[in-house]
């Protein structure tokens, strides 16, 4: 038990001292050409301060002010299952519109709460995949078309049991043996804080890093532990992350957004010269 104590001290260290953010500046994202990506666990809604408050929720999704959004836990877990967010009010205001999927639930919005919202480009195809483990976990694999290039996102929450989640690594990478050379990210809430030979994680290697650029997202009023990922294939496309710590974003979840920026356009450049440096493509060890 002793032992257990002292690695969860180490590991809680580690990610304080990790916490100094790669900024994201969206403006300067945009000016490169650069697309900026995030992932939010908006927590069914309910904020630090236990209310329950979906227009608040969506106002920092506004905040974020991203191209391309995951949230988890965008419905309800029981009963009906039903979607908390105004859909309709994110894309008057935030310019962000759902990908179209067959919902869990008849009213439900996501995939086992997993929603992906689009500012701009074309679905050219949606899998929903349903992850192995204990706990009902699934992930969503959206290939886009987007003026940069196309890009493949897996979106995913994965469970809390550190078994459950190496298994859920290794069917995620299965979604990425097709890709064809498309460029990829995983993005989510992956539930793992350990880095290195601990880690559930390691399993994405040497596919995704599972150690780059991570920041600590959880818990949203005094971050200590990266939970919540942008992981790209190839390693480079991601160029930047940061965590979206705003007032409002301490309050409406216990987890803080995570935002990254990509450059699509060199991924693209790489595929095409035949890049071996680059792992796209590569299969599952």
């Amino acid at each position: 038990m002793a032992k257990a104590q002292g690695s969860l001290s180490a590991g809680i260290i580690a990610a304080i001292r990790k916490r100094r953010p790669i900024v994201v500046n969206r403006e300067a994202a945009v000016s490169r050409g650069d697309i900026v990506i995030a992932s939010y666990n908006i927590h069914k809604c309910v904020g630090t301060d236990g209310r329950f408050d979906p227009g608040r929720t969506a106002q920092v999704i506004s905040e974020i002010g991203a191209d391309i959004v995951a949230l988890q836990e965008a419905d309800q877990r029981f009963g009906e299952r039903a979607g908390l967010l105004d859909l309709e009010h994110l894309r008057r205001d935030a310019h962000l519109v759902s990908v179209p999927i067959a919902p869990f639930s008849e009213k439900g919005h996501g995939w086992h709460g997993n929603v992906l919202l689009l500012r701009e480009g074309a679905v050219s195809d949606v899998r929903q995949l349903k992850l192995p483990g204990v706990e009902p976990r699934g992930a969503l694999v959206v290939d886009l078309d987007l003026k940069a290039g196309p890009l493949r996102i897996i979106a995913a929450h994965l469970g809390l049991l550190r078994h459950s989640r190496a298994r859920q690594a290794e069917t995620l990478l299965k979604a990425t043996a097709d890709g064809a050379g498309r460029p990829t990210l995983l993005i989510g809430d992956l539930n793992e804080w350990r880095m290195g030979k601990r880690s559930s994680l390691k399993f994405l290697s040497p596919t995704f890093d599972p150690s780059h650029a991570a920041v600590a997202s959880f818990p949203s009023r005094f971050p200590l532990l990266p939970l919540d990922r942008v992981l790209g294939n190839p390693h480079h496309l991601v160029t930047s992350v940061s965590v979206h710590d705003t007032p409002l974003a301490r309050v409406a979840s216990d987890h803080l957004p995570v935002k990254a920026s990509i450059d699509l356009k060199a991924a693209q450049q790489d595929a095409s010269d035949g890049d071996r440096t680059g792992l796209i493509g590569a299969e599952p060890v």
